[in-house]
């Protein structure tokens, strides 16, 4: 069959065809009318055409597909095998509480919060999670990130010891939930693609190197700068030096080995895979015990800790909501990077979809609802994650079950908190941290890419020396250049005829390609539009 193809402006197309000189022998012809760059018919744009296509798609799913969108866990819940699947999430629940419950209450003394904030942040998020989160294995909570990016913000506004800073922290949570939310329901996943990964490993290891300086005077005996600079912490602990501890020193540094050697043989053997989790658990029933009989009056202990569930109460203070408006940008785009990282690998190692989108809407309805139980901010754990895949999780039942352990901890633990150790919780800090610090990965990027390995090195220096927002934006801002340059400034291939075929390729790649005299025949490895156009004249 002949195609011939015509543009809609002529009128009669059929009655063209049969009024050509095409003899009646001929074969027949099948036109295709062409679109007009210009017609109505295609006159939206690109932006209005992807809307489109999504209300269509919004328009054709039925009322269950319009549950599970809001509902996400009723995909799993309506494939999951009880007697195959309960036990292994059960164990893998037992075995991340175990993890969670010790270092909540060190990241809430990071965050600069009583240790209860902690134990509360580890409570309602988890079971809202598990029902609106679309990952099967990632474990919410409090991280180290986040609970340092409170401390070195709302240390400029309020004393850690005041109401405000606790009342400051839980209306963060609220602000975060309301971005993520937002993000969510209007699919603005796709904006961290913009953000490459030798910022974010930049990023987390200056930060897990600031965040471990920070937690040096539980170990040293006495005060020290709280900021997120390197020098200033340094110096205060230089100056402080005359005050230093033996004590609190020589405990915490044995509870660091005892954390540091049981992860290391949890790694390295499958059959001693249960010590990664139990690390936590031990450093603080051995730092209990010790305190408990010997009442060493020269290291500081957690001190008295509320009994009981978190009471409903709505968050306060918002006069300072409109200061805080950067914060939660900051903090949204750190928890999302952390979450949605480590949520789509594990959906990839378990032969499951995950939606970024979906994931963001679920973690915002956790930071929202649970900050109207007193939490502060919270996303998705790397350390915990990791353990829970490795656990066996098979679904967000783990999540209930490891819900359903902080809950036990709140009703009948925390008389028992109050003789944990600081040094005790400083050291399991410090321990989840140094995996943070990623210089493998500079390695690499030093072998192989020495664009990505300068960007890491811009980002992770200015996050040490002008601290963690300044890092962020400066990381993301020289991210965003690269990007534009690379756009800007396109490769472009001179491209020539294989022998034997009608395939071009690359001269430099394919010497023996023909190319011909006079013509030259080049591809744009880009989009041309007005800020490459005269680049590619000039080429």
């Amino acid at each position: 069959m002949e195609i011939t193809y015509a543009s809609p402006s002529f009128s009669d197309l059929r009655a063209a065809a049969t009024s050509s000189s095409m003899p009646s022998s001929a074969r027949p012809v099948r036109i295709i009318p062409l679109q007009h760059p210009t017609a109505t018919t295609s006159s939206s744009s690109p932006p209005n055409a992807a809307f489109s296509r999504w209300t269509a798609k919004l328009r054709r799913m039925t009322w269950m597909e319009w549950i599970e969108f809001f509902l996400p866990c009723l995909r799993w819940i309506r494939i999951y095998k009880w007697r195959e699947y309960f036990q292994v999430d059960l164990m893998a629940g037992i075995t991340v509480g175990v993890m969670l419950v010790p270092q909540s209450m060190s990241y809430a003394k990071l965050a600069g919060l009583q240790p209860i904030y902690g134990l509360y942040s580890g409570f309602v998020p988890l079971f809202v999670y598990a029902i609106f989160g679309s990952s099967r294995q990632l474990a919410v909570g409090p991280v180290a990130l986040v609970s340092l990016l409170v401390s070195n913000v709302l240390g400029n506004i309020a004393d850690s010891s005041t109401e405000l800073y606790t009342e400051l922290a839980i209306l963060l949570s609220l602000m975060v939930g309301i971005m993520e939310c937002i993000m969510g329901l209007l699919r603005l996943g796709w904006l961290i693609r913009f953000i490459s990964h030798s910022v974010i490993s930049g990023f987390t290891t200056a930060s897990a190197i600031v965040i471990g300086l920070s937690q040096a005077k539980y170990f040293l005996g006495y005060d020290i700068d709280g900021s997120s600079k390197i020098i200033p912490v340094v110096k205060s602990i230089i100056a402080g030096a005359d005050k230093f501890s033996w004590p609190p020193f020589v405990m915490g540094s044995i509870m660091l080995a005892i954390l540091l050697v049981m992860k290391h043989l949890g790694k390295s053997r499958k059959y001693l895979r249960f010590l990664r989790a139990a690390g936590p658990l031990t450093a603080v029933v051995l730092g209990t015990v010790f305190a408990k009989i010997f009442h060493p009056s020269s290291i500081s202990l957690v001190g008295d800790i509320p009994q009981g569930l978190p009471k409903f109460s709505v968050p306060k203070s918002f006069e300072y909501a409109q200061s805080l408006i950067p914060t939660a940008l900051l903090i949204t785009g750190v928890a999302i990077l952390e979450s949605v990282g480590i949520a789509k690998a594990l959906a990839a190692k378990n032969g499951y979809e995950l939606d970024s989108n979906q994931e963001l809407f679920g973690l915002g309805v956790s930071n929202v609802l649970g900050s109207f139980f007193s939490a502060y901010p919270t996303t998705g754990s790397f350390s915990r994650s990791a353990v829970n895949h490795e656990s066996g999780a098979k679904s967000g039942v783990s999540g209930i079950v490891l819900g359903i352990i902080m809950t036990c901890a709140l009703l009948f633990l925390t008389p028992l908190f109050e003789y944990i150790p600081q040094c005790t919780l400083a050291a399991i800090v410090i321990s989840a941290v140094i995996g943070l610090v990623d210089y493998d990965e500079a390695i690499f990027l030093w072998r192989v890419d020495k664009k990505d390995f300068l960007l890491w090195t811009i980002t992770s220096t200015t996050t040490l020396f002008l601290g963690i927002e300044i890092g962020v934006l400066v990381g993301v801002g020289v991210s965003l250049a690269f990007v534009i340059h690379e756009s800007a400034n396109p490769h472009i291939a001179v491209l020539g005829r294989l022998p034997g075929t009608t395939v071009y390729r690359n001269v430099k790649q394919y010497p023996e390609a023909y190319t011909y005299n006079g013509i030259v025949i080049v591809r744009v490895d880009a989009p041309i539009y007005f800020a490459n156009t005269s680049y590619i004249k000039d080429r």
